[in-house]
């Protein structure tokens, strides 16, 4: 890939956030969310951020996108960089990158329908749309992630946790977005839920050649859905690469941790791999 410009191209991006005092006289503290990250993403790859949680991925996402804002570094979606882009600027930039949220439900306003969810996007950033065209925009969406048109008028709580996170992803897609950030996306969801979605995920990307930074602790889920990955631990790049060579020949003791945390259904294999696991943890404790 690297002979193609990225569609966005992260480098020396960090985090702090500042901390009260431990005491009350004491100095106040800095958290480093994130330290010095950089990566690329190109057009229609999906990059899998992976870590446990309060590794600085999700921060990490907000920073790139300037949902929080980051100390230092640039991202530069198609040359421009956002760390340094007017309101007016990243009110454009809003509609090329999405988001979908971790929780199905909370992130959904519970006081609007459903059609009206997915039409708030299409309203802030076209809004010269008539009423008849967002109508049909919205429907035509909702069946694209598998919910019945007739759904439109249907408030929050009338879905399952599955069919909100289907809300979320097509308020995130109305807008025809070259960049979707999903925010462990699928954690919250039963199991057999969860890969659904992460399957309507994949054919949505490969039908709209959409872009993903998927993020997700669960590395099993990476593996399937992504085709690099990156992983964070304590808000630093520790490997990233081929999803399949960094699952296969992992190179730090992290990524072997979290490898070896996904379960198998052999008892046997099982109980090999928590004694690997504890031998890692010690491994990744004398690294710190």
């Amino acid at each position: 890939m690297s002979d193609r410009e990225p569609i966005l191209k992260v480098r020396d991006i960090s985090v702090d956030f500042s901390l009260p005092p431990s005491t009350l006289f004491g100095k106040k503290r800095v958290l480093h969310a994130v330290k010095n990250v950089s990566f690329d993403l190109y057009a229609g790859e999906t990059l899998g951020i992976v870590g446990e949680s309060g590794s600085g991925k999700s921060t990490l996402a907000r920073a790139v996108s300037r949902l929080v804002q980051a100390t230092g570094g640039t991202s530069h979606y198609l040359g421009k960089d956002i760390q340094t882009m007017s309101s007016n600027e990243l009110l454009a930039l809003r509609k090329d990158i999405q988001m979908v949220f971790q929780d199905p439900l909370a992130s959904l306003n519970p006081r609007m329908t459903a059609g009206a969810i997915i039409a708030e996007p299409l309203q802030t950033h076209e809004p010269r749309v008539t009423k008849a065209e967002r109508t049909a925009r919205v429907i035509h969406m909702m069946e694209k992630v598998g919910l019945q048109g007739s759904m439109i008028n249907k408030y929050p709580h009338e879905f399952s946790g599955g069919q909100c996170q289907r809300i979320g992803i097509a308020r995130a897609l109305i807008t025809n977005p070259k960049l979707v950030v999903c925010d462990e996306a699928v954690s919250a969801l039963d199991v057999s839920i969860r890969a659904q979605v992460i399957n309507l995920l994949m054919d949505l990307q490969k039908e709209l050649g959409i872009s993903m930074l998927f993020i997700s602790h669960d590395i099993a889920v990476v593996r399937h859905i992504a085709q690099r990955v990156m992983v964070l631990y304590l808000g630093e790049v520790v490997e990233i690469g081929d999803v399949a060579q960094v699952v296969e020949d992992p190179k730090h003791a992290y990524t072997k941790k979290l490898i070896t945390a996904v379960p198998v259904p052999d008892p046997v294999v099982e109980m090999e791999r928590r004694e690997e696991r504890r031998r890692l943890r010690k491994a990744a404790q004398s690294a710190a």
